[in-house]
């Protein structure tokens, strides 16, 4: 029998959904679309889509793509222009926001805006004594007018305000829990 010369019509009609709907529909929703029965759809396309049992499918769907990857193809000349057109279009419409983003993104692309990120990773437990203490000489200076304060030494343990509840301790608990249940209630 040989294999066919050329496609059917429900071939090329499988090949043309498949490729159209890349990742939007699966090799079985689309034969049933191209007109393959529903019981054998997911056979039918594993089959078409195999190059030794139909070649001239297969070949079909890889021209098809090419072609849709040289027209959908994202070059600078092809960016730089439809950002201009959507920037155009957008403050024809006075979308001053859309405008100015396309116009960023075209900028972006020209290669005018350098975006850099520094990420350091010096950690304290990393630090010798010199660098840490460096690194506090630093912090002080750099917020002198911030930190700058009397200080006074606390020697004495300060005593808690007397709504505190202090919980140090199983009896203290107790006891603020029936002062805090006796509160509540009165």
């Amino acid at each position: 029998m040989g294999l066919p010369k050329r496609l059917t019509e429900m071939q090329m009609k499988f090949a043309q959904l498949l490729v159209t709907n890349e990742g939007r529909k699966t090799k079985t929703e689309c034969a049933i679309e191209a007109g393959y029965e529903k019981d054998r759809a997911g056979t039918t396309a594993a089959e078409l889509t195999n190059s030794n049992k139909y070649p001239l499918v297969v070949k079909y769907i890889g021209e098809l793509r090419d072609e849709y990857q040289k027209k959908y193809d994202v070059t600078y000349g092809r960016h730089i222009t439809e950002l201009a057109r959507i920037r155009d279009e957008a403050r024809a419409k006075g979308a001053w926001s859309a405008a100015t983003n396309a116009e960023v993104a075209r900028g972006k692309a020209a290669g005018l805006y350098i975006e850099q990120k520094i990420i350091h990773h010096n950690k304290v437990e990393d630090m010798s004594a010199d660098q840490l203490m460096n690194k506090m000489k630093r912090i002080l200076d750099d917020n002198r007018g911030i930190i700058e304060a009397d200080f006074q030494e606390v020697l004495e343990k300060p005593t808690p305000p007397e709504n505190t509840i202090d919980y140090s301790s199983s009896e203290s608990s107790e006891s603020s829990e029936s002062s805090s249940i006796e509160s509540s209630s009165s």
